[in-house]
């Protein structure tokens, strides 16, 4: 029964998915920012009801301009904080040419990356800047690599450079998967290691209801501290968020 339950749910995330595209095709163009947030929002929302995943949120997000700064744990972090609060996802190449996702990421806002180039890092520290100084909020997921949901790894600081240069406050985010009865913490959306998204998604339909948790903490600002004294700040922060 719960395979049977997983291929229902796997068909409606692929037709969720295909009236994502249309709309971004086709009635994106005639939104403003307002409103293609709220309608990114909106279908977040919708994908994680279909997968089977409640979101809960702990603290405010702050407004614009903010950078964002977040664990990583599965390819669900992102619908989980479009789904909390629309930001611009600062996301790696390969993902623009996705079938399908790559036009939804890219309808979604997202800024793209060439991981392990410094001079592309430079290009788009630059662009972060510009959006921050123009109001915008931008999320990074400074660990690069995604975790077990469990350990938070160290953060990375190169986008970083960008809230500094904007003179940009940067809010800590702390994501966590439960499970939605036992409120266990759940390893099921975990993404790591030879996993495909294919056999992370079914792992997902197949779990029991989740629960993910976006924890909001207080805005900082570099206050004196250069880029790497504030990504270890940032990742302590993180650590404290999820206890």
């Amino acid at each position: 029964m719960r395979s049977l339950r997983a291929i229902a749910k796997f068909l409606r995330v692929i037709a969720w998915v295909l009236r994502g595209y249309w709309m971004v095709r086709t009635t994106f163009p005639k939104f403003n920012d307002e409103q293609q947030a709220r309608a990114v929002e909106v279908w977040a929302r919708g994908m994680l009801a279909i997968i089977g995943i409640e979101v809960r949120v702990k603290g405010h997000p702050a407004p614009g301009p903010v950078l964002m700064a977040a664990n990583h744990i599965s390819w669900l972090d992102i619908l989980v904080m479009h789904a909390a609060c629309h930001c611009r996802f600062v996301a790696k190449s390969e993902i623009r040419s996705w079938p399908l996702v790559g036009v939804l990421t890219t309808g979604g806002g997202s800024l793209y990356i060439e991981r392990g180039s410094r001079n592309d890092a430079m290009r788009v520290v630059h662009q972060m800047a510009d959006a921050l100084c123009q109001g915008q909020v931008l999320a990074v997921f400074p660990e690069g690599v995604t975790g077990d949901g469990i350990t938070v790894l160290p953060f990375h600081a190169n986008l970083l450079q960008a809230a500094i240069s904007a003179e940009s406050p940067i809010q800590p985010i702390a994501l966590q998967f439960f499970d939605a009865q036992t409120q266990a913490v759940s390893l099921a959306p975990c993404y790591r290691d030879d996993d495909t998204l294919v056999s992370s998604l079914w792992r997902t339909l197949c779990a029991p209801p989740l629960l993910a948790q976006v924890r909001y903490g207080d805005t900082q600002r570099a206050d004196g501290r250069n880029r790497r004294e504030w990504a270890l700040d940032l990742q302590a922060t993180v650590v404290q968020l999820c206890k």
